[in-house]
């Protein structure tokens, strides 16, 4: 459980390498099988929008997102692992996305400039931040007044992740589904 809980689990802020080329591989199949990117469809993305999907992984959203945003909008593809800004940079070689950038990150700051985003969506990953008050804060300094977010659980508890974004004091929660939440900044 330890092993788990290190490499793969709650507060570990960055996964290695060998984990994170396993979970690409794991998650290539499955966006094959089972595209999760359609989630994007429940967010109130339109033409034009700045949008920033943190904790982007290999980049299942992102082509959606391009699409969605159109050629006037942004999509911010937001990662503190090399390898995941590595596979965004070639997904946007690969599939002509001229609106998509990749954006390094390093642990509690986001070189995204303030007040930029409309949108920001933080999907299967909060569970991984080991200092969540500074992590919402962050979000919330990048994202416009009236902006959203849109944040899950990740592999913990909704108590836990409600209780976290109440404590940050950035965030308010608007509403709750089975699969996110959408929050509102507290600015």
């Amino acid at each position: 459980m330890a092993f788990v809980k290190k490499h793969f689990g709650q507060e570990m802020d960055r996964m290695p390498g060998w984990a994170f080329r396993g979970m690409s591989l794991i998650f290539s199949i499955r966006d094959r099988f089972f595209p999760v990117d359609s989630l994007l469809e429940k967010f109130p993305i339109t033409e034009g929008m700045t949008v920033v999907d943190y904790g982007c992984g290999p980049g299942s959203y992102i082509k959606l997102a391009s699409r969605l945003v159109g050629a006037w909008g942004m999509v911010y593809a937001v990662d503190v692992h090399e390898l995941a800004v590595a596979a965004i940079e070639k997904r946007v070689r690969q599939e002509g996305l001229g609106n998509v950038r990749p954006v390094l990150a390093q642990k509690d700051r986001c070189p995204v400039e303030d007040e930029a985003a409309d949108l920001v969506w933080a999907l299967d990953m909060f569970h991984m931040v080991s200092r969540p008050k500074e992590f919402l804060q962050e979000l919330n300094r990048i994202t416009k007044p009236g902006g959203l977010l849109y944040i899950d659980d990740g592999h913990q508890p909704r108590k836990n992740s409600k209780e976290k974004i109440v404590e940050s004091g950035a965030w308010a929660i608007e509403e709750e589904t089975a699969k996110f939440m959408k929050c509102i900044p507290v600015k």
